[in-house]
């Protein structure tokens, strides 16, 4: 899924195929750098698309919440890739530190009210 080579339809059928499998810890983490290599900028955006929404299947492997954040929160990124990247922040539950991206969401134009709805779900705070 992360080899440029390979056409960009053979490498989301690998993003949905990792998606789909009960991956033991040691995989699981190399499964999520790869899914986090894939949602940076320099991938197609159908492939960036399918990452973020795999990597809620990974919310659990370190780095996976704020690499997450970072995709939501850059107003760069095409915004179907930044919701799926909410939404996978979302599995996560409220967390101190989702909890503190969401909080920087509060802002956003394009994220900031489904930021503030997901957070009053939690029975979140202190929403400034």
């Amino acid at each position: 899924m992360t080899d440029p080579q390979e056409p960009v339809e053979v490498r989301v059928q690998a993003l949905k195929r990792v998606r789909d499998r009960d991956l033991v810890q040691g995989p699981r983490g190399r499964a999520a750098a790869a899914l986090l290599q894939v949602v940076d900028d320099s991938c197609p955006p159908a492939l960036r698309l399918h990452a973020a929404l795999a990597l809620g299947e990974f919310t659990d492997v370190t780095h996976v919440p704020a690499g997450l954040g970072a995709v939501a929160q850059d107003p760069a990124v095409p915004l179907d890739i930044r919701y799926s990247a909410f939404t996978s922040l979302q599995r996560i539950g409220p967390t101190p530190q989702c909890v503190a991206i969401l909080r920087h969401l509060l802002t956003d134009d394009a994220l900031g009210a489904s930021a503030r709805s997901l957070l009053l779900s939690w029975r979140i705070g202190d929403l400034s």
